[in-house]
């Protein structure tokens, strides 16, 4: 039994054996591929848009190379994640301080983000910022001397990750603003304007 694998295709040299079904029946099956050493310094910097089949055919002037940039990103699991394509994204939502300075009543604002659609994950995010401003000091009955002085200052980002054909994230702007929070732009931590790496194809 023989089968004949395109010449761009990944799976040229991988071997063919017979592999019989549960009604015995004998059809050629590929085995796994081996992830092979992938060197390359060149590097892309991913585009809204972008299909992986333009790049190979930008880089490689032949589309069905793409997998070889695949091959060299091996920490994404799909090509959709490797182009920030993916349906589940991860989004940062800045909070401000809460109206009348009251403490957010976070369970509810997490129960209400879990009771969307396609809401996976909810954490929230606290990092300190350390400020400081040059302030007059009076030392003494005339004596006034510049000092600096560092203030703490505590930031909350709210991560959601979430399918995005199933909810927008405006609709996770409003229950967030409904349980009274203020809120910054969101920021998507995605691939936009992050690279990626282009390998050498070996002949």
């Amino acid at each position: 039994m023989s089968v004949m694998a395109h010449r761009y295709s990944r799976y040229r040299t991988s071997a063919v054996p017979p592999a019989p079904d549960a009604r015995g029946r004998v059809s050629a099956a590929t085995d796994l591929r081996a992830l092979p050493a992938t060197p390359g310094r060149f590097r892309h910097v991913v585009s809204e848009g972008e299909r992986l089949d333009q790049l190979a055919y930008k880089y490689y002037e032949e589309p069905l190379l793409w997998w070889h940039i695949c091959d060299a990103n091996p920490e994404f699991l799909s090509p959709l994640a490797l182009l920030g394509q993916e349906p589940v994204v991860t989004t940062r939502f800045p909070l401000g301080a809460s109206p009348g300075g009251n403490s957010p009543d976070w369970p509810k604002l997490i129960r209400a983000l879990f009771g969307l659609a396609g809401v996976e994950d909810v954490a929230i995010e606290e990092t300190v910022e350390y400020l400081t401003t040059i302030e007059p000091v009076e030392i003494g009955p005339r004596a006034v001397r510049k000092v600096p002085i560092t203030q703490e200052r505590f930031k909350r980002t709210l991560l959601v990750t979430y399918n995005n054909r199933a909810t927008a994230a405006e609709t996770l702007i409003e229950a967030i603003r409904a349980a009274g929070l203020e809120i910054g732009p969101p920021v998507e931590v995605g691939q936009l304007g992050r690279q990626i790496v282009i390998p050498p194809v070996r002949a």
